[in-house]
């Protein structure tokens, strides 16, 4: 499977090194923080949604906002969702206090 996506969505990688595979959890991850409707399509298209529902249970890297709206969407139960959990929050504030 090819991935066609914005430069903008990965400006921290060379393109050329992303594994669509190997690389799975970290492109959801993007998608759900930064994704466009395309983006979205594309990664619903290739991946399994029981994947991305994993992702985004497991992620420590999809921002309080993003993971809120993606539960809703997929109907993943927050409190099966790490970054909510308050023991997560509590030590990200203590991290990040902004």
């Amino acid at each position: 499977m090819k991935m066609k996506f914005r430069p903008s969505l990965f400006w921290d990688t060379d393109p050329k090194n992303i594994d669509v595979k190997k690389n799975a959890q970290y492109i959801i991850e993007r998608i759900l923080n930064l994704g466009d409707e395309n983006d979205i399509k594309w990664m619903f298209k290739n991946y399994k949604l029981s994947l991305i529902k994993h992702v985004l249970s497991s992620s420590r890297d999809i921002s309080y906002k993003g993971v809120n709206f993606w539960a809703h969407i997929l109907k993943v139960p927050k409190n099966k969702i790490l970054c909510l959990k308050p023991s997560y929050r509590k030590m990200r504030k203590m991290l990040w206090p902004y």
